[in-house]
């Protein structure tokens, strides 16, 4: 081989691999991110977190969930301050409390650490932006089902947290929806305070109401409280109301499939995490700067104001393809 060929195949691979190089060397361990939630021994929260794992194994970088194991806004408050204290590369949080969190999330972004809210948006804050469940269009698409299966008339009920900022979003989508059936009544919004033990006795007296104050259909507006619902009609033997839950635990999976619960609204935590962590890494390495404070408002924006991951009714129809997927192909 010739001089001059020799040079050209050595200037060719230095360009085709000091890119690869210099990608391989872009993460580190040291990098960590942190997602912060309440309830995060739930179902959904775990696999939020195996989300989270799987992007921090692609990306070669350090990942943490911390929070509450119970519905505690002020706790989760204490877990993101701790995490601020160690200057990590950026913090991914589901929002208990939009008026506690918003000056910490405020205080962060300050202190040039990102954050990006995930299933629940604290809008007001200096956040990035926030990825998750158009929460009106799941409270729509619930509000439509019931609906349909009441036949435009009954009494409904919710078990509920006010001023979780996703499920007041639900709450507003099922009330949008009814909207155009006056025969359906909202006869209680009870606040379970994200215990579903509260929601499961307050079952027992709505399903003994009879006459003008039967309530013909029972709506979940957050993960914890379908299965303990469901198993509280069970036990009742009552088989005549109108169950709705809200998100893809096996236990609510099942109830659909033995007819206990009707249908629930599935959302995709394990792709917010995923999505989350990347987009946390790539502020990192990539520092974005506003023209104007708000995102929104900013038609030159360098990230979105909002990543919609997609929302869909599971009923009979096709809950044994979440089933399935559930047994076998678990996300690693």
């Amino acid at each position: 081989m010739s001089l001059l060929k020799r040079q050209f195949l050595f200037a060719f691979l230095m360009a085709t691999l000091l890119p690869l190089l210099a990608g391989c060397t872009r993460h580190s361990k040291d990098e960590h991110y942190y997602l912060i939630a309440t309830n995060i021994n739930l179902p959904y929260w775990k696999s939020a977190n195996a989300g989270f794992q799987k992007a921090a194994t692609q990306y070669g970088v350090s990942a943490e969930m911390r929070g509450t194991t119970t519905f505690d806004p002020q706790g989760e408050v204490a877990e993101f301050r701790t995490v601020v204290a160690q200057k990590p590369a950026g913090i991914l949080v589901s929002v208990a409390s939009a008026q506690l969190m918003t000056p910490e999330i405020n205080a962060a972004m300050d202190a040039g650490i990102p954050v990006i809210t995930m299933d629940s948006d604290a809008p007001q804050s200096d956040r990035l932006y926030f990825i998750g469940t158009n929460n009106l269009q799941a409270g729509r698409l619930g509000g439509l089902r019931v609906a349909e299966k009441v036949n435009g008339k009954g009494n409904v009920v919710f078990f509920s947290i006010p001023g979780q900022p996703n499920i007041d979003e639900r709450l507003k989508g099922y009330n949008d929806a009814f909207a155009k059936y006056p025969g359906i009544k909202v006869i209680d919004v009870f606040d379970m305070k994200g215990d579903s033990g509260l929601a499961m006795d307050q079952t027992k007296d709505y399903l003994s109401r009879t006459g003008a104050n039967r309530i013909d259909a029972i709506i979940c507006l957050e993960a914890a409280s379908g299965r303990d619902v469901a198993e509280e009609v069970r036990r009742s033997g009552v088989k005549d109301r109108l169950l709705v839950a809200m998100d893809v635990d096996q236990p609510v999976l099942q109830g659909i499939r033995d007819g206990t619960i009707d249908s629930t609204i599935s959302q995709k935590p394990f792709t917010m995490a995923v999505v989350g962590l990347k987009a946390l890494d790539d502020v990192h390495h990539y520092p974005v700067k506003p023209l104007v404070q708000d995102y929104a408002l900013d038609s030159f924006a360098p990230v979105p104001s909002f990543i919609d991951t997609g929302v869909s009714l599971i009923d009979k129809s096709n809950v044994d393809t979440l089933l399935n997927l559930g047994e076998d192909k678990a996300p690693q």
